[in-house]
């Protein structure tokens, strides 16, 4: 006879945590080799390609063209950037390359400002991988229903739903229209919220295609740092055309906004372990033998303008080039000249404060005359002594003596500044001798040491520990307060304040009564 088993409670909660701790235990490890697989997964092969990209200094041609580029609508290029479109109303402008990409992984990056004064722009910018060019259109100054991908950043809130400003990422097979009313939000494949406008510093994206997947990675323009990206948006199992353009386009609407492009460089990457094709094998053969022919002819062209300059020019022939840069004495020279001008800005900042302090001991000379002839003239009625009219009569000495004292030391600074001006003078005439200069170096070290030797001595005789001159002291002013009368103040105040806190509680307490 079969009896049936029952397990208890306890029994299966041990088997429950058992179960949970070896499911988590698994979990663990199965992402510890996920990571460490995509850790040791090789980065690809990069290799820039110039014929698909611009950058500045010297971006534009003389003719105002981008060399394998072609510009449309509003487009200015100028020498360090392309502005698409300027802060005008109604605006359109585009580039585009001139061949076509047929790159498998290939992965570009873009530096632009778009800047404008009002808190919001319109419309945006927009970086294109099409199988045709878009040269003109509704979408950001480019065609609608393009056969590619289109990476946007719109700066305007066309739904009101204040998410702007955003960056998109719109795919098309040619057959749909873009949603302008909710700012393409409907067919966006992936997008992040990104403030690219009046940055201090340019905005950078990298834009990546390897292997079905797109990334996009954004350098917010807040730093100069290059390499600061952050990531914005991916997109897996995404299928583009095999071979197509790349263009930049931008628009403007009711409000305006600089769309400024700096630099577009364009990468082909190749995976890890395959061999990369040759650069020579990229370049025709009919291509390089015109690029070749192009290049004899400027040579030629250069060896004529330099034959024509120096038939026009015969004394510039057989000028060294040693010439246009500073040789040593020209270097010891200039050297001695600025020191010799920080010398002289100096003994004018001490002739300055000089004359400030003559100012003052004139000042004083005649308030001390004026009270000497005062106290003179009351002398005969008694009221005031021999001893303070001779103390009044040593400090008038003594402020003359310090007069004379600084006049001399004016007079000396001024014979510096004639001594450094002619040597100065001399030396924009001509190159200045050597034992001249140590000469005139000698006459001012030796007229700096008197000025400093004469206030030295200047401070020794004035100094207050030897000898301090006080003038007679006035007689204490009596007091105009006195001790009753403060005391009848005080009591009052007392009062005044009591009286006032008795009338302030009687009218609260009438006033809770209406409560």
């Amino acid at each position: 006879m079969a009896v049936p088993i029952t397990e208890s409670p306890a029994v299966g909660a041990r088997l429950l945590i058992t179960t949970f701790v070896t499911t988590l235990i698994f979990h663990s490890s199965v992402a510890d080799i996920a990571v460490g697989a995509s850790t040791t997964e090789e980065a690809p092969h990069r290799r820039f390609e110039y014929k698909y990209s611009f950058k500045g200094p010297h971006l534009s041609q003389s003719d105002g063209g981008i060399p394998f580029w072609i510009h449309t609508g509003n487009a200015i290029p100028s020498a360090d950037q392309v502005r698409i479109t300027p802060s005008l109303r109604s605006q359109r402008g585009s580039v585009w390359t001139k061949n076509k990409v047929n790159f498998e992984h290939w992965e570009a990056e873009v530096t632009f400002r778009v800047s404008g004064r009002g808190r919001m722009g319109a419309d945006g910018l927009a970086v294109w991988f099409t199988s045709t060019q878009g040269l003109e259109g509704p979408v950001y100054g480019a065609a609608d229903q393009w056969n590619g991908i289109g990476v946007f950043f719109d700066s305007f809130d066309n739904d009101g739903k204040k998410n702007n400003p955003a960056i998109l990422v719109v795919g098309n097979n040619g057959n749909l229209v873009y949603d302008h009313q909710n700012d393409g939000s409907t067919q966006a494949l992936g997008t992040c919220l990104r403030d690219f406008r009046n940055k201090p510093y340019p905005v950078r994206a990298k834009i990546t295609y390897y292997k079905r997947t797109l990334t996009v990675l954004i350098n917010n323009g807040f730093t100069p740092d290059k390499e600061d990206y952050e990531f914005c948006t991916k997109v897996d199992n995404m299928v583009i055309p095999s071979d197509g353009f790349f263009g930049i386009s931008a628009a403007t609407g009711g409000l305006a906004d600089d769309h400024d492009v700096l630099s577009f460089l364009l990468f082909r990457l190749t995976e890890p372990g395959q061999q990369p094709p040759p650069v020579e094998s990229e370049i025709p053969k009919e291509e390089k033998d015109k690029y070749q022919e192009e290049f004899q002819n400027f040579q030629q062209e250069l060896d004529k303008k330099k034959e024509e300059f120096q038939k026009e020019h015969p004394d510039v022939q057989g000028e060294p080039i040693d010439d246009l840069y500073e040789s040593v004495n020209d270097r010891e020279i200039r050297q001695v000249f600025e020191g010799q001008n920080r010398i002289h800005l100096e003994i004018k900042q001490l002739n300055r404060q000089l004359a400030m302090i003559l100012d003052e001991q004139r000042r004083y000379v005649s308030v001390i005359t004026d009270e000497v002839a005062k106290k003179g003239a009351n002398t005969e009625s008694g009221q005031v002594g021999m001893s303070s009219r001779s103390k009044l009569t040593q400090a008038k000495a003594t402020q003359q003596e310090v007069l004379k004292s600084l006049n001399e030391l004016k007079s000396s600074f001024h014979e510096s500044l004639r001594q450094i001006g002619s040597v100065q003078n001399q030396g924009n005439q001509a190159a200045m001798g050597t034992y001249e200069t140590m000469q005139h170096f000698s006459d001012i070290k030796e007229h700096l040491h008197t000025v400093k030797r004469d206030v030295d001595h200047l401070v020794q005789r004035n100094n207050p520990a030897d000898k301090v001159l006080k003038c007679p002291e006035l007689p204490p002013m009596p007091s105009c307060l006195s001790t009753v009368h403060f005391a009848i103040f005080v009591v009052v105040q007392s009062v005044l304040f009591f009286c006032y806190v008795m009338y302030k509680s009687q009218q609260e307490a009438a006033a809770k009564k209406f409560f």
